[in-house]
């Protein structure tokens, strides 16, 4: 399934610099970046449970917003992208 992962982390102390980049990498280990604090990560129901938890650890709920959109098996027709795409389909065959 197709989860969108939105992140509003606050950045004004040294501390929210270093939860800011922690958020990132946390989701770059499942999916991918397409827009500044916008991940596309197309894992099952338990990496989702185990990202959402690793997040949840990290972020301070005081100061900083996350967000989950489940767009579920069928995301493909739930995806509509204008300009330049900066990703990548993980469902198209790789060539090396």
């Amino acid at each position: 399934m197709l989860i969108l992962v939105t992140y509003d982390v606050e950045t004004l102390t040294k501390d929210g610099q270093k939860r800011l980049r922690h958020v990132a990498k946390a989701c770059m280990n499942y999916g991918q970046r397409v827009q500044n604090s916008v991940f596309e990560c197309l894992i099952d129901e338990a990496h989702y449970v185990i990202l959402k938890n690793e997040i949840t650890g990290i972020i301070n709920p005081k100061l900083d917003s996350i967000r989950f959109y489940i767009l579920g098996n069928n995301w493909n027709r739930r995806v509509i992208t204008l300009g330049k795409t900066t990703s990548y389909n993980v469902e198209d065959e790789l060539i090396i």
